[in-house]
């Protein structure tokens, strides 16, 4: 009698309370609310899985999007925006010489040049001309992103607070330099949901750069759910045999035994629903059904043979080769063609703090062709005009070199005041060089955009009001973009 007891104490928690008690709460409200086909039943009375993706929690976008979907190419350990697109010569004529106290005004360093008695200014050894009608200055290491100048919106007044690696990438990505929020890509499919039954909103993507090998890593909560439920978090794609892992089913189950045995796990977690009514638990039986659909949507994506050869020719020869950042750009095409809502590539290594100008080269050259060849290959089908396509990194680094400067070598630390992005198709007005940083590339002297600004008009370009999709978690309203960000209309299309 006593366990029996204390087996009904546990069952009536606050959740089962909150569900059996409260009006309009429960399975069904559960299910709107998630946006879950859950309630649908066959004649035998059976409760069966969702016969379909997710529907995000806002019925339809605050205003008509100009994107239906984004593939960010976001590049890992800070790209040097001297070397790419933000080119001067100040800088090279200046060259060697220390730099000025009255431009530096005291912005603290990392520890890795903190220590330095000297702050030599070193200009890029690389050349620079204009492109496209506006005259966009890019590197000659970016040749074929040069060819597509017209196709862009250079930003090069992107700044953020964040110096070091970790808190400035998951800021970029989540909103916030503290772990534990939930990624952009996260936010999206909450808001808006899926359009492909048999894919997830949101897919990620890793390849590691010739720049350095070894630079910083990766962590999978940058592409986590945080606090949102766990059907939002990003599933990594990734090269070889297994491209999810866990998909296949095990030795001796055939897929005719395995639908039996989800439709069993179903019923069993539907009965667990109607008990406690946790979410968590809409959401595990949503996950199940993904995969057993994945195990005949991802093969299918991720084989690439049927791809022409001047597709092949248009990203580059690495395109062939799985896990490279090439392949990847052309995966992102075809999960855009099949309604994968949030693509996300990470690129890494681009923290250059010695050997910048050979490892700098190297990591362009991974990039350049493949990135310019995903815009014209969106173009060309037509789906660039609803394809937000994002390139950029986490910060910029230093006009000085880190460590000892010669004709041939330099470093750069990092550097958050000041530095580039991309933006191209999905609603971004084309052909346009917005912001601007002084001579020496250390300051912004013209229309700064903060992390929250770019995040606040990415989401606006897919129809959301950033201050209207929150989500409240321990007594307040969360946001991708925090408590403030402003839409920056004057790159809209």
């Amino acid at each position: 009698m006593e366990k029996e007891i204390k087996n009904r104490q546990h069952q009536m928690n606050r959740r089962a309370f909150l569900s059996k008690s409260s009006v309009g709460v429960g399975t069904a409200a559960l299910s709107s609310l998630l946006g879950l086909n859950f309630l649908n039943k066959s004649e035998n009375g059976i409760i069966t899985p969702p016969n379909g993706g997710i529907k995000g929690i806002l019925n339809s976008p605050h205003f008509a999007p100009k994107a239906k979907r984004v593939i960010y190419l976001f590049q890992s350990g800070g790209p040097s925006q001297l070397e790419l697109f933000d080119y001067k010569p100040t800088l090279i004529k200046r060259r060697g010489e220390e730099l000025p106290e009255s431009i530096r005004n005291g912005q603290r360093l990392t520890g890795m040049t903190s220590g330095q008695d000297s702050f030599p200014l070193a200009g890029s050894i690389y050349n620079f001309e204009q492109h496209g009608q506006n005259g966009a200055w890019i590197s000659e290491l970016l040749p074929y992103t040069a060819k597509i100048a017209d196709e862009l919106c250079i930003i090069k007044s992107m700044h953020t607070e964040a110096i070091n690696h970790d808190p400035a990438i998951t800021f970029f990505q989540t909103g916030s330099q503290q772990p534990g929020r939930p990624s952009m890509g996260a936010w999206l499919s909450y808001g808006l949901g899926s359009t492909n039954e048999n894919l997830p909103a949101f897919t990620v993507l890793l390849s590691r750069g010739t720049g350095r090998k070894f630079g910083q890593p990766l962590y999978s909560r940058l592409w986590g759910n945080g606090f949102l439920h766990s059907l939002h978090q990003g599933v990594q794609f990734r090269s070889g045999k297994d491209p999810v892992l866990y998909l296949k089913d095990p030795d001796g189950i055939d897929r005719v035994s395995r639908r039996k045995m989800l439709d069993k796990i179903a019923e069993l977690n539907h009965k667990q629903l109607e008990e406690f009514g946790d979410p968590e638990i809409s959401s595990r039986i949503a996950q199940y059904e993904m995969a057993y659909k994945m195990q005949m949507s991802v093969p299918e994506v991720m084989d690439t043979a049927g791809e022409p050869d001047h597709i092949y020719q248009m990203y580059g020869p690495e395109s062939t080769q799985p896990g490279t950042y090439a392949a990847n750009c052309l995966l992102a095409r075809r999960l855009a063609e099949r309604g994968v809502r949030f693509i996300q590539l990470y690129h890494m290594g681009w923290d250059h703090h010695d050997n910048l100008p050979n490892a700098v080269k190297n990591q362009a050259r991974d990039i350049d062709q493949a990135s310019a060849a995903l815009v014209m290959d969106l173009k060309q089908r037509g789906m660039l005009e609803d394809t937000l396509v994002i390139w950029g990194g986490e910060f910029g680094r230093t006009n000085y070199s880190q460590g000892i400067l010669t004709d041939t070598n330099y470093g750069r630390d990092h550097h958050p005041r000041c530095f580039s992005i991309w933006m191209a198709g999905g609603g971004i007005k084309p052909g346009v060089v917005y912001g601007e940083t002084d001579e020496f590339g250390y300051n912004i002297i013209e229309n700064p955009v903060h992390v929250h600004d770019f995040q606040a008009t990415a989401m606006h370009l897919l129809g959301i009001d950033h201050e209207r999709l929150t989500y409240k978690y321990q007594g307040r309203r969360f946001r991708l973009t925090d408590v403030h960000g402003k839409v920056v209309k004057d790159i809209l299309a």
